[in-house]
């Protein structure tokens, strides 16, 4: 199902697939922040792939789509325990601990993750150039954590949490492109989205009690994070993915922190400071030394996305 030889109308709705997935992705950073003060990491990620499995388990209906076929199992099931499941719950709890414009910057550390495993898992190699990129990241995701830290330790665990979603993101999206080989975007995501609802099930104790107390604003936050940046976009990138490169898809996530840093000025009023914005931005700049020419093929960015 890899389409990457094909023509430029499939590149054009790939990347506009790809376009969607930035924004809302992006605006779940923020929303996860509002919601944040009253739902535990654990029950807010449940509410969320709760919604979403129940969204997508109605296309499913509707379109009549069968199950994936075996093959795309291991992909599937890799993807939803680590992209879907602790990805979100580590996500949620990091934001407890930075502003979403932080967390968005570290989690965007994700696409060295996937050249990295796949050079691990595809044997691709390491390039010099890669593993330099990985350590400037790295310095990049310190100096974050001292900006924010501020001589407490939970700013601290927040970034390091923050570098664990990045880890598990990187992870499912290598799980992932293999299982598209065999299943079609809709089966990858919404069987994912059933994993990820499975993991997170211990956590229905705390749903079910903060939810009679948390205020409305708080579980429509919840609500809009399992039917668009969960449901919705996770389908927009399994589609894009399925027409191109895990590489060249991870590289469009470059947009996200500072999509995230301008809806979180707008929504929440918070602005990182300049020590922050500095750390992010090594942190990106060790991901484009990652992807210089040479590095790895698959993992040129697209010309649309610069």
């Amino acid at each position: 199902m890899d389409h990457t030889a094909e023509g430029p109308r499939t590149d054009h709705r790939a990347l506009a697939a790809a376009a969607v997935t930035v924004a809302l992705w992006a605006s779940a950073f923020v929303s996860i922040r509002s919601a944040a003060a009253h739902y535990h990491p654990g029950a807010l990620a449940l509410g969320r792939l709760l919604t979403a499995s129940v969204a997508l388990a109605i296309v499913l209906l509707v379109k009549r789509v069968p199950p994936p076929p075996r093959q795309a199992w291991p992909g599937i099931l890799a993807s939803g325990v680590l992209w879907f499941g602790l990805y979100m719950v580590a996500l949620n709890w990091g934001e407890q601990g930075v502003d979403a414009g932080t967390a968005a910057m570290i989690v965007n550390i994700g696409p060295i993750v996937i050249a990295l495993l796949g050079g691990w898992l595809l044997r691709e190699g390491f390039p010099p150039m890669l593993l330099a990129g990985m350590g400037v990241s790295f310095a990049g995701a310190v100096v974050v954590g001292l900006s924010t830290s501020e001589g407490g330790a939970s700013s601290v665990t927040g970034v390091l949490l923050c570098l664990l979603a990045a880890l598990t993101y990187g992870a499912g999206v290598v799980a992932q492109k293999p299982a598209l080989q065999y299943a079609n975007p809709i089966q990858v995501t919404t069987y994912g989205c059933f994993v990820g609802t499975a993991v997170t099930l211990p956590f229905a104790w705390q749903l079910a009690s903060q939810l009679p107390e948390a205020p409305l604003s708080a579980t429509l936050n919840m609500v809009y994070l399992g039917l668009f940046p969960t449901a919705l976009a996770f389908t927009t990138w399994t589609y894009a993915l399925s027409r191109t490169t895990a590489g060249k898809m991870g590289a469009t996530t470059y947009a996200v922190p500072a999509v995230v840093v301008l809806i979180a000025w707008i929504a929440l009023d918070e602005i990182p400071g300049w020590l922050t914005l500095l750390g992010g931005a090594i942190c990106l700049a060790g991901v484009a030394v990652s992807r210089r020419r040479g590095t790895r093929p698959a993992a040129a960015v697209p010309a649309a996305a610069d």
